[in-house]
């Protein structure tokens, strides 16, 4: 098993504990992440040019690997740079990290990447942090305890006026293009998309606008933050999402699966969408609105 999978000496893990030593872990991978950007030349390719990987996803993921293993010998890891097809997520305690999300972005220097460090149990996501170095934000949050801005402002954040969810035309949607730009989900994607956008007059949603700005993490912090009212993806994996789904689900948000139907998301389901604060009758109407909206089924 890639990583390290022993089983832990104690079945109650110290989640404040956990969550102190992400937070701290984040901080320090921000420091490697931000000591320099990449050239050209210092870039290699996961799939395509849409799918970069860079030495800087390795240098931070082994030093947050090297890191937790020496204080939590007990639990597995399963981290992007080092992912093993063949040892899936299991229900063991788990840090699921994923050392740079967004990394398009970093290569452009585009502030909207971070290192995005989750804990699950059961494959329930129980701690996130998630830092974006670039404008020195922090998400943090703990099952049952809250969510926090920068360690000290609850999430959703309170602004003066904020809209209840009414419906796709008045939302602002997170969705993105993702590296697989072709095939059937690639189809789903761009005709949902279509719908989302197009006049009502002609059959669309006319939703208010969308956002694609390359990092799952990040998005659904947006989500838990109120800033973003809806996110839809599909064909990221559970390093990208663990962190910031528990939250977005402290900030009182919620997510459920990709496709229409799917009530019961799982963190490695690799389809999910996002609803921010609301009330369970309007998320829920928000949820099945979007399904209807969809022009076929992602299958991943």
């Amino acid at each position: 098993m890639d990583g390290y999978s022993q089983k832990s000496d104690s079945n109650q893990p110290d989640l404040n504990d956990i969550c102190d030593s992400l937070i701290e872990l984040a901080f320090e991978a921000g420091k490697i992440i931000m000591g320099a950007l990449p050239d050209t030349d210092s870039t290699g390719s996961k799939k395509n040019s849409a799918d970069l990987v860079t030495e800087y996803d390795r240098a931070v993921e082994e030093m947050i690997s090297r890191s937790l293993k020496e204080k939590y010998p007990g639990f597995h890891f399963h981290g992007e740079e080092t992912y093993d097809p063949a040892c899936p997520l299991t229900d063991a305690p788990t840090f699921i990290v994923d050392p740079i999300d967004g990394t398009v972005n970093f290569v452009h220097a585009f502030p909207y990447a971070c290192v995005s460090l989750g804990f699950a149990i059961d494959r329930r996501p129980c701690v996130g942090v998630v830092f974006n170095p670039f404008s020195n934000i922090l998400y943090s949050a703990i099952r049952g305890k809250g969510a926090f801005l920068n360690r000290e402002i609850p999430l959703p954040i309170k602004k003066s006026k904020i809209e209840p969810l009414n419906g796709l035309q008045d939302s602002l949607i997170g969705v993105e293009w993702g590296s697989e730009r072709t095939g059937k989900n690639w189809e789903t994607k761009v005709r949902t998309f279509e719908k989302l956008a197009q006049n009502k007059e002609d059959g669309g949603a006319m939703v208010r606008s969308m956002r694609s700005m390359g990092s799952a993490a990040l998005n659904l912090c947006a989500v838990a933050a109120g800033t973003l009212d809806l996110y839809w993806e599909g064909g990221c994996w559970a390093w990208d999402v663990c962190a910031g789904w528990v939250i977005l689900e402290e900030a009182g948000g919620i997510i459920v699966g990709g496709n229409p139907g799917e009530w019961e998301a799982q963190v490695d389901g690799r389809k999910y969408l996002a609803v921010r604060a609301g009330s369970q009758v309007s998320q829920r109407s928000l949820v099945e609105e979007f399904w209807s909206v969809m022009q076929g089924q992602l299958e991943y």
